[in-house]
């Protein structure tokens, strides 16, 4: 994995020391997503900076990669992992191409000069990456289908920018980090999430996945290569569970590929469990080492844990029993609530905006230690996106509710801002803007011809599912995959995410909700499908949310921490909130009950004094101009 910035500018002359001082400023805020090494490339209209991790081919592997057609010059730059790099290698052979190297920003660039655009379309994997054109003066930019590696640009008025991170386009003096009306009801409103091919500052885009960027002298354009496809499954309970299964091992087999150390992130539960099966059993077929595997837990977490339906087990004792059926090499990682609290600076800044709280923080102090063992990381986030795991795909009300599922309580955020603010923004209207045109998204199957009321029931039901699902996939998951590659890549460590493989997620999107949730079960058809992989304990356990500290001591450090902002006339969170309530909230939050969480199911009170936290950082350490 690496960090990719490209410039172009028809009237600059790029190739300027000034400029090239510009450009090398932009990829060095990327070092920690490549530590190894950095390259640059430029020309008059056009630069790329790069800076790379390695974990393919490190020495065939170096970018800014250039390849020539006649005089036809093409570079690239590239973040991402190509898992069907044997197959694309070989179909280039055929076609007479030469290799220098084993890596797959090779294949990458040769497939482009060999099927143009429509590369991506044979691409599984990850990616984000810029080709210029030198003869046709264009850029192309891509990223993959789910939006695991992220992409932002920006036009210019002679150009245009782009890069893996915001941070890398704010270091550009051009860039100014203005944040209008819509940007801000983002951070406020729909934050942590985002909607699709949103940058929050003026003028700053996201690519969104499954899209190319084409850009020349005649302008811009985006063109979506992929979506999630329309076909209604034909296949009966057992044939699903054979092709699920069958397309997890390849997928799983696939991403095991890495000249550098790998292991796998595990939690106990289904989705991990699985993960870790199936690499600890391939590496033991190749005779490999034991695989290694590494879990998280906060300290006193045992004392404080209460069990209930949401929370039925703590993970601590079946980390350890899928560790030892499977001989894995096992690392135990211990955080305590200071360090926790401590890390929302830098997640904040690794995330380039306010993010998941604790969330987030835990996840780079655990990416932190891991990168001490290993360079490559697989684990189980996405597998309740795509198979319907969260509990708003199996609660009556959640279902009813005409708002995004993890958004329900949206009153629990919007009492802390200021009426004012409010007022100007209109928040319910924007989150119903917004919810409705994701709605028009949703692909729906042809209704079937023959009807009756228990049809129409089923199908009302089947409709409805197929809504929370495509909006679990393009507006919540992105979060998470945010925070992955973030919270990752800001230490150097690259994460895998096996269920993410575009094949998988095609599959179960289009089965009928009574076999994706076979027996009743959140995802039941995977469970099935793991059948034989997993102990039958491991297969069938309600897992609880994973990592999640339950020591009352956080509410209590961010709660001062909060107050310290709110204390400081020159916070700049002050004009956005309402005082008295936040401060009532304050007042009384040691006997809220919890389980009244304003995002998704995690983030409850102590985090929405964290995400104040996390605004304030933000506005304060990127000097946000605010112009609502």
């Amino acid at each position: 994995m690496c960090g990719i910035v490209g410039w172009v500018d028809w009237k600059a002359n790029l190739s300027r020391p000034e400029s090239q001082h510009i450009l090398t400023n932009m990829t060095q805020t990327l070092i920690p997503r490549g530590p190894d090494a950095e390259g640059y490339w430029y020309s008059s209209d056009a630069s790329f900076g790069h800076r790379r991790l390695v974990v393919i081919d490190p020495k065939g592997g170096l970018q800014p990669m250039l390849r020539k057609r006649g005089e036809n010059e093409f570079v690239l730059i590239y973040n991402g992992e190509l898992y069907n790099t044997p197959e694309l290698r070989r179909e280039l052979l055929a076609c007479g191409y030469h290799f220098e190297g084993h890596s797959d920003t090779e294949v990458l660039l040769l497939s482009y000069l060999e099927w143009g655009p429509a590369c991506v379309e044979r691409f599984n994997g990850i990616f984000a990456f810029g080709i210029w054109d030198s003869a046709e003066q264009q850029l192309f930019l891509a990223r993959d289908r789910l939006g695991v590696k992220p992409l932002f640009y920006k036009e210019t008025p002679n150009g245009l920018l782009f890069a893996s991170e915001l941070k890398a386009l704010l270091a550009n003096p051009d860039v100014e980090p203005e944040v209008d009306a819509e940007g801000l009801s983002e951070i406020l409103f729909i934050g942590p999430a985002r909607t699709p091919g949103h940058g929050v500052y003026r003028g700053i885009n996201e690519l969104k996945p499954g899209h190319t960027l084409r850009f020349s002298r005649s302008g811009l354009r985006t063109i979506p290569y992929w979506s999630l496809p329309s076909e209604p499954s034909s296949d009966n309970l057992d044939q699903a569970t054979t092709q699920v299964r069958e397309l997890f091992l390849d997928a799983v087999k696939r991403q095991l590929v890495s000249d550098v150390p790998l292991g796998t992130l595990l939690s106990g539960g289904l989705d991990s469990s699985a993960i870790t099966a199936i690499a600890a059993q391939t590496y033991a077929e190749q005779g490999r080492s034991p695989l290694q595997t590494f879990s998280i837990d906060y300290l006193e977490n045992e004392k404080y844990f209460q069990a209930n339906s949401f929370q039925p087990n703590s993970d601590a004792p079946w980390i350890q029993r899928v560790s030892q059926e499977f001989g894995t090499n096992h690392y135990d990682f211990k955080l305590d609530t200071p360090e926790l609290v401590q890390a929302l600076r830098p997640s904040t800044q690794a995330r380039d905006l306010p993010g998941m709280a604790d969330v987030d923080s835990s996840l780079q102090l655990f990416a932190s230690q891991i990168k001490k063992v290993v360079t490559v990381g697989l684990s189980g986030e996405c597998a309740d996106e795509i198979f319907g795991g969260y509990p708003w795909f199996h609660r009556p009300e959640t279902l009813a509710a005409e708002t995004f599922p993890w958004a329900i309580q949206v009153q629990n955020r919007l009492q802390v801002f200021s009426p004012e603010l409010l007022t100007r923004l209109n928040p319910t209207e924007y989150l119903r803007n917004r919810y409705q045109e994701a709605l028009t998204e949703v692909p729906h199957p042809e209704k079937s011809l023959q009807s009756s009321s228990a049809q129409d029931e089923k199908t009302t039901q089947e409709r409805r599912i197929r809504e929370i699902s495509y909006l679990t996939i393009t507006r919540f998951m992105p979060t998470l995959l945010d925070r992955k590659d973030r919270m990752t890549m800001s230490v150097g460590l690259e994460g895998r995410v096996p269920f993410c493989d575009h094949r998988l997620a095609e599959y179960a999107w289009n089965l009928p909700w009574e076999i994706k949730s076979f027996e009743g079960r959140e995802k039941g058809i995977l469970r099935r499908a793991l059948e034989g992989i997993l102990p039958h304990d491991v297969l069938w356990r309600k897992k609880s949310p994973y990592p999640k500290t339950h020591n009352p001591s956080y509410l209590k450090v961010v709660r001062s921490w909060l107050l310290e902002i709110l204390a400081d006339s020159q916070s700049p969170l002050l004009p956005l909130i309402n005082r008295s309530n936040l401060m009532y909230l304050i007042k009384i939050s040691d006997n809220l009950p919890s389980g009244h969480p304003w995002f998704g199911q995690l983030m409850d009170i102590p985090q929405l004094f964290a995400y104040l936290i996390q605004l304030n950082l933000w506005l304060e350490n990127n000097k946000v101009k605010l112009n609502y």
